[in-house]
């Protein structure tokens, strides 16, 4: 049998090579809900470029701001089946409603009770993190953002006070958690898509807005912003999320790669956040609101209250056994 050439089996060498690189390279898409140049935005910009240079930019990471590639409900599904890599985004009950736990309105009273909950091994975060395996979508990381108020674009009585009913309408998020917390605090809740909120509140649909904090109503909602009661409705945190498959297709370099800058990534945003949201409240007022001053006291009584009427009833429609196991261990 007459043998290949020296030649030929260099040349079959190095195609071989050549298409083990081109296997392991990979662009993957990001997601997130902010605008180009918002903290979000920056912070996912040096993660990327960090993945690119740990891996010699064999795994480059391509950003989608302003929901472009549509809304985190939808994004949530895109990650689990493929259509979506990567995401930095809130959770979503639609999906999945016991996500509604980590939403629980009161569930955190400080930044540092907040860091202490939701950090990498805390009981809150490791339940977050199997609800998102449960749908193919592994959590690389998270991003602390703000405690949430309420953004008004018409001057409302009693806007501080729990107990007075306000007839003013917010567009909250469509779950559950904040449609009840409005209601039993003297506001008419009115669920709508965050896609649809800032034409809702332009026009005179709703009065104003709940589900966000002074970063987002900043980012997104300024010019329909008069008011912002900083009443720390709830804490938000985002998760930086993967599809599984994506994840398990890179090689163990490329994965410690995302993981090593992911927990820079977090770690950094625990740092900064708290001055971040000063910051946000800042350039509201800047922009012409009038921050409205919440007491600790009117917070306590806001919390009371939704503690009482509001955390029954989710906890319930999520399965008490499951929820109030994962609070109990979470020291709530």
């Amino acid at each position: 049998m007459k043998m290949p050439s020296v030649k030929i089996l260099t040349a079959a060498i190095a195609l071989s090579v050549s298409a083990s690189t081109m296997a392991e390279a990979a662009t993957l898409m990001l997601s997130h809900v902010r605008p180009e140049g918002t903290a979000i935005d920056n912070d996912a910009r040096v993660f990327a470029e960090e993945v690119a240079e740990a891996t010699d930019g064999a795994v480059n990471i391509r950003l989608f701001p302003a929901s472009a590639l549509g809304d985190y409900t939808t994004v949530q599904e895109g990650l689990s089946i493929g259509s979506v890599d990567m995401a930095v985004q809130p959770p979503s009950s639609e999906v999945d409603r016991r996500f509604q736990l980590a939403y629980l309105p009161y569930l955190v009273q400080s930044w540092e009770d907040a860091e202490k909950t939701f950090t990498a091994g805390a009981p809150l975060r490791e339940t977050v993190e199997e609800l998102y395996a449960e749908q193919d979508i592994h959590v690389l990381g998270a991003w602390p953002v703000y405690f949430g108020g309420i953004a008004l674009n018409t001057e409302v009585e009693n806007a501080t006070n729990p107990h007075v009913e306000k007839s003013a309408k917010l567009r909250v998020p469509p779950m559950k958690s904040f449609q009840l917390t409005a209601d039993n605090i003297g506001y008419i809740a009115s669920p709508l898509p965050f896609s649809d909120a800032f034409t809702a509140i332009q026009t005179g649909v709703v009065d104003g807005i709940m589900g966000s904090g002074a970063e987002g109503y900043y980012a997104s909602f300024r010019d329909v912003t008069e008011y912002y009661l900083p009443l720390n409705t709830h804490f938000e945190m985002w998760y930086l999320l993967i599809n599984q498959p994506a994840y398990d297709s890179l090689t163990e370099d490329q994965q410690a790669a995302l993981s090593e800058a992911a927990k820079r990534f977090e770690e950094d945003r625990w740092e900064t956040a708290e001055a971040d949201q000063a910051r946000n409240e800042k350039l509201l007022e800047e922009a012409g609101a009038t921050i409205i001053p919440v007491s600790d006291e009117q917070i306590a009584e806001h919390a009371e209250i939704v503690r009482e009427t509001v955390w029954p009833v989710i906890i319930d429609d999520i399965g008490s056994e499951w929820a109030n196991d994962v609070l109990d261990r979470a020291g709530r």
